[in-house]
């Protein structure tokens, strides 16, 4: 469980930090994020939806559902940057150091669904697995999440020091989410893996909204773009790749 913890941790902080060294390009931004959609949509479809039915039975999908409703709340509050949204003219911000302002709903919003992305991997720490499909997910839909996080930081006007110290509370979300998971189950329950299937249901639901979500939002005015469409089938070949090796 340590070493999902510091990869979940890494994952974020290490991207965060890329947009200090380099200047990410707005066409680029979003190659990644059809890539990271795409890989979530299939990885949800040909891993994670059939284990849980198979282990969970037809209830399931009812944990699915609140899942996806639960997405859908949490991006009133955090302005849709799961999926790379950075609104930076909707409030006029402007890079003003003297006005520097830390968007709190964005923060708290995006605390709550990454605290909640981590509680799975808390649950299952039965594999031997180094990169579960569901922690490769989550990995690779947190480098684009996290440069949009640290872009938004910096354009508000904050400093570097205290957009990496913002960017750090971002990144224990999924560890403490875990931690959160494995002591409800041996202080409180003795085990959570009868509710593993619950809180699965529920991330496999988070994921589906912010992956089809993406792949919506990808197209400019609904006009087909080859690189795109490539872009989203190596994300799709990708999760193929990984889910063969379970």
């Amino acid at each position: 469980m340590l070493t999902y913890g510091l990869i979940a941790f890494a994952s974020v902080f290490a991207s965060g930090l890329i947009i200090l060294l380099i200047k990410i390009p707005r066409n680029s931004m979003k190659l990644l994020l059809a890539f990271s959609g795409a890989f979530l949509f299939a990885m949800s479809l040909l891993h994670l939806v059939p284990e849980l039915y198979t282990n969970g039975g037809a209830q399931v999908g009812i944990w699915i559902l609140v899942g996806f409703m639960i997405q859908l709340l949490l991006e009133f509050v955090s302005q849709g940057i799961e999926h790379g949204h950075v609104h930076h003219g909707d409030h006029g911000h402007h890079h003003n150091h003297h006005a520097a302002k830390v968007p709190i709903g964005v923060v708290i919003g995006l605390c709550l669904h990454s605290f909640l992305e981590g509680m799975p991997l808390g649950v299952n720490t039965s594999t031997d697995e180094v990169f579960t499909p569901f922690l490769t997910g989550i990995v690779l839909h947190n480098i684009p999440v996290a440069i949009a996080f640290m872009g938004l930081l910096l354009h508000n006007g904050n400093s570097k020091m205290k957009s990496i110290l913002w960017l750090i509370v971002f990144a224990v979300m999924t560890p403490l989410g875990m931690l959160a998971a494995y002591f409800a189950g041996t202080q409180l329950t003795g085990s959570l893996e009868p509710y593993f299937n619950i809180v699965t249901g529920i991330v496999v639901g988070i994921f589906l909204h912010i992956s089809t979500t993406i792949l919506f939002e990808t197209s400019e005015n609904h006009r087909f773009n080859a690189v795109k469409f490539i872009t989203i089938l190596v994300g799709i070949a990708t999760a193929w790749l990984v889910t063969q090796t379970v």
